[in-house]
């Protein structure tokens, strides 16, 4: 049928099973908001405050869902306001495609109004990117975009239409997606080239080399990264884990790969990990490394990360071996289909006495408790106890991050959504927006600082426009709180511009947009305020305050040993 390039991107975006969009309109995308008007109930939108809200909606969709998240922006800062959400997609592997427009074929080039370059911009920061000059291919480049911002190691993809595309006509026919997938690379840019299906066959000789690996190995630690949560291999790699008995650390990303209240499971590791977790890679003769691309939060020290051990990696880009930390060896491929296939080769193993040894050291970092003020495993505690056992839990960049990843025990792939590798502030509410869209039986619980906050409370307009519930805990200690932690320590005290002893107040900006809102102070309020937030049909803000001087302990100082610890 003959269509406009604007009903195009509708009609593909369909034709890709997707049912939400997140997004901001513009001058330039008018056309393509001017059909998604005429497909009204087929598709629904989530209008943002901010096209950065819209990126990290889009982001928290995809993550929670496992589906592929869209976001539509318009041309200049609509576009450039997209940068942050693209570039944490892009570190964390969260599938989101891109829609922007530009200016028309004859702006093009000459500085028109709110012309730019998205391309040029967006090269190094997505899996690859389309700038879309012809009508008769807009249709198979969506469907390439969705292909491989979803096959082989998820990414964020751009695609920026000209505007004058959008108004032309083209003939359109629906295709099955993946089925029909267009092999040239319609790209402009690629910067991940990694297209790899996921049914791609596994190398049986590094299968059997590394089974090899596992069954001679007296003390064998496993590391659960990122790839294992998008892989969606949790069931898989506890079956691995129980059948060779190792212990599991987790990275952050890792963080619902594993359960963490499994008895395996040693907690977080790298600077921020638990003594178990360090003392274990230190020690372990045999580091089982399952997506994970040893970042320098985790491998703190390249040159003495993991020194008594031989380290084996499964990953799926093989871009990451041996690129930040040499391995002994490595299978590439999908996480859960490499672990399917070593279950299948390796021995039932017992290694009773290192497992022992791995947790005769904590797993969690104990506080002291105040009526003064509440502390951060009191409100883990209480959140443990009074929130739905498998709620999904978004959070910002900072102490409170590292809070609620220590103290909460995540169940399943999904069910933590942070900004791991690009370490995004104002990153939670939108993602916690995107969760709760794409899991709407399920309780979302935005964890948060202050200082976060405050640089993403515009969409709590989003929340309360759009009747999306979502519970924000702020753990208020009138600080930059991590930075804070490192002028504390290593800065000899010099809170240089750290202190944020200021408006607003949370409780009366919650109200003001039409949700709840309580400061609570000590472990009884929050108890009560929860309980009541839980129950309650709209969005709550619980203002928590805590020290100043609160830590995130354990901690490891950068480019230290693992287990150098500068306070437990």
């Amino acid at each position: 049928m003959l269509i406009t390039g604007a009903e195009i991107v509708i009609e593909c975006l369909l034709e890709q099973g997707v049912d939400t969009i997140f997004g901001y309109p513009g001058g330039t995308i008018l056309n393509v908001y001017d059909a998604l008007y005429k497909y009204a109930g087929r598709i629904k939108h989530i209008l943002t405050s901010h096209e950065q809200g819209a990126s990290h909606a889009a982001d928290g969709y995809a993550r929670s869902t496992g589906k592929v998240g869209v976001c539509f922006a318009t041309s200049g800062p609509g576009s450039t306001n997209l940068t942050t959400g693209i570039a944490t997609a892009y570190m964390d592997s969260s599938p989101v495609v891109f829609i922007t427009c530009n200016v028309g074929e004859d702006l093009l080039d000459r500085d028109s109004f709110q012309e730019v370059k998205m391309t040029s911009i967006t090269k190094a920061i997505t899996k690859c990117n389309y700038l879309v000059k012809d009508v008769n291919k807009l249709a198979d480049i969506i469907r390439e975009a969705f292909y491989v911002a979803k096959n082989g190691r998820p990414g964020p993809v751009v695609i920026d239409i000209l505007k004058n595309v959008t108004a032309q006509s083209a003939e359109y026919e629906y295709k099955k997606p993946d089925h029909n997938f267009n092999k040239k690379r319609l790209a402009t840019n690629t910067n991940r080239p990694t297209y790899m299906d996921n049914r791609s066959a596994l190398d049986q000789k590094d299968l059997d080399r590394a089974a090899n690996m596992i069954n001679d190995s007296k003390r064998p630690l496993i590391v659960c990264g990122g790839g294992v949560v998008l892989s969606r291999a949790n069931e898989v790699l506890t079956e691995f884990a129980n059948k060779i008995d190792a212990p599991v650390a987790f990275t952050v990303m890792g963080c619902g790969g594993y359960d963490g209240e499994k008895e395996r499971a040693t907690g977080l590791i790298g600077m921020h990990g638990t003594q178990s977790s360090n003392v274990a890679v230190a020690n372990c003769d045999l580091l089982i490394v399952v997506g994970c691309r040893f970042s320098d939060r985790v491998a703190l020290n390249r040159n003495t990360f993991a020194k008594q051990a031989q380290i084996l990696q499964i990953e799926i880009d093989r871009n990451e071996i041996d690129k930040n930390v040499k391995t002994t060896y490595h299978v590439v491929g999908d996480a859960k289909k490499v672990l399917e296939a070593l279950i299948e080769r390796v021995n039932t193993a017992e290694h009773k006495a290192w497992v022992d040894f791995v947790f005769s050291f904590p797993t969690e970092t104990e506080y002291e408790f105040s009526d003064e003020h509440l502390n951060p495993k009191q409100i883990a505690m209480a959140v443990k106890e009074i929130a739905p056992k498998y709620s999904m839990v978004t959070t910002d960049v900072g102490q409170h991050q590292m809070w609620a990843i220590q103290h909460f025990h995540y169940h399943y792939p999904g069910q933590l959504i942070t900004s791991g590798g690009f370490g995004t502030m104002g990153f939670g509410l939108g993602a916690a927006i995107g969760a709760k869209v794409g899991n709407p039986e399920q309780t979302v619980l935005h964890i948060t600082g202050d200082g976060s906050f405050r640089m993403n409370f515009n969409e709590l307009a989003t929340e309360e426009h759009y009747k999306i519930p979502i519970i924000t805990i702020i753990f208020n200690n009138s600080v930059l709180g991590m930075v804070r932690q490192w002028q504390n320590i290593i800065y000899n005290k010099h809170y240089s511009e750290t202190v944020l002893d200021r408006g607003p107040d949370f409780v009366k900006l919650a109200e003001s947009f039409g949700l709840k809102g309580r400061r609570v102070t000590n472990e009884k309020e929050f108890r009560e305020t929860l309980e009541e937030a839980v129950k309650s049909d709209v969005g709550y803000v619980i203002d928590c305050v805590i020290n100043k001087d609160e830590m995130v302990r354990p901690m490891v100082g950068a480019g230290s040993d693992i287990t150098d610890f500068l306070i437990k």
